[in-house]
Formats: structure tokens, C-alpha cells, sequence
């Protein structure tokens, strides 16, 4: 950064660190004595839609890649598109194993990354949930480097559970590096993986 730069009051976007994505299954410890929320075994990377050949191509380098992981049934990656217009690659796993769920979004946003799709990443999000049926996502902001909870209330309705999402925020505090600015808490309605 230059110093026309500081005197115009401009700064450098944060650099995307996908590395901060592993700090997840010890949250999810925390996130546990805290809350009583437990990981479902879902997860999703969210991007602005891409078409064409060469996405098409990292899509399939993507399925192969964990296809190679052990243990897997069917496809380890499913691609939906949603109401808005986004498209989302979704993991499943069993519930224990948050660590793999982990690695499988990091390599789905790697290999974005690597082979220039990384503009188009927005965010990650591991689905949670409470023994009374509560929903619960944990959403990294590729661009932003951060997590923030989003907690949708049960039924139909688009509205959110602030109050438990302000104390996920407090919960993982010292576990995750949380999104400061609460107008960037943007909704997920319907994201598959919650």
C-alpha cells in the first residue's frame, strides 16, 4: 500500500486465507458446550454461476479428487443452483466427521482458486444442528476471510434467530476469526447444507 493510498483513505482487500476453514472441527467443540448445536455432515461452497467448458472441467477434477477419498458413496459433491441464482457445490458426510467435510470444502475452493475461478467464490458454510430441530451455519466469507453464524427460525418464514447468532458469535470468539461487521452477516435462505 502506497502512501496516496493511506492519505485517500483507501485499503487493500484481505487476502482469502482458506487455511482458517480447519479451525472448524474445534469450534464445533465449543460451538457443542456452548449451544448444544452438533455438525449435521453438510456442506457448501457458494459461487456466483459459471458456465462453460473449463468450469465444467474443474467440476470433474473436484468429483474426481474426492471420489479418491476412501469410504465415499455415490457423489462426494453435488451441484445445485439456488432461487437466486447462485450455484453451490454440496458435501455430505456422516455427522463425526466434520474433519473430512472440512477438506472437502477447502479443496472444492482450492481448485476454484487455482484455476482462476476464485472471484466467484463467496462464501463456505457447515450446517449444524440443536436436538430440538434448530438449524444452525457457520459461513466463511472467501473474499472477507471471516465466519459468522447464520441461525434461520424454524417454518416457512425468512427470519432469523439474532439472539443465538449473537451468541454463537461470543461462543467461538477465541476459535474462529468472526466477522465484525454485522451488515456483512448477509442471509442464506435456503442454502443446501443448513
Amino acid at each position: 500500500m502506497g502512501l496516496l493510498d493511506i492519505l485517500l483513505g483507501r485499503s487493500r482487500p484481505v487476502a482469502p486465507d482458506l487455511d482458517r476453514l480447519f479451525a472448524l472441527p474445534s469450534a464445533a467443540v465449543t460451538l457443542q458446550a456452548a449451544t448444544g448445536f452438533t455438525p449435521t455432515g453438510q456442506g457448501a461452497v457458494c459461487f456466483a454461476t459459471v458456465e462453460g467448458a473449463a468450469f465444467e472441467q474443474i467440476h470433474h477434477e473436484v468429483q474426481a479428487l474426492l471420489d479418491a477419498d476412501a469410504g465415499r458413496d455415490g457423489s462426494p459433491v453435488e451441484m445445485s443452483r439456488d432461487e437466486y441464482g447462485y450455484s453451490w457445490l454440496v458435501s455430505r458426510r456422516s455427522p463425526e466427521a466434520l474433519p473430512s467435510l472440512v477438506n472437502d470444502l477447502h479443496a472444492v475452493n482450492s481448485s476454484m482458486e487455482v484455476n482462476g475461478f476464485g472471484p466467484q467464490l463467496l462464501c463456505s458454510l457447515a450446517g449444524f444442528r440443536h436436538e430440538d430441530g434448530r438449524r444452525l451455519g457457520l459461513v466463511y466469507l472467501y473474499k472477507r476471510g471471516t465466519f459468522y453464524p447464520f441461525a434461520p427460525l424454524p417454518g416457512g418464514a425468512q427470519r432469523r434467530d439474532n439472539p443465538l447468532e449473537l451468541r454463537v458469535r461470543a461462543a467461538l470468539a477465541d476459535d474462529l476469526q468472526i466477522e465484525r461487521d454485522l451488515g456483512r452477516w448477509f442471509p442464506v435462505w435456503g442454502a443446501p447444507g443448513l
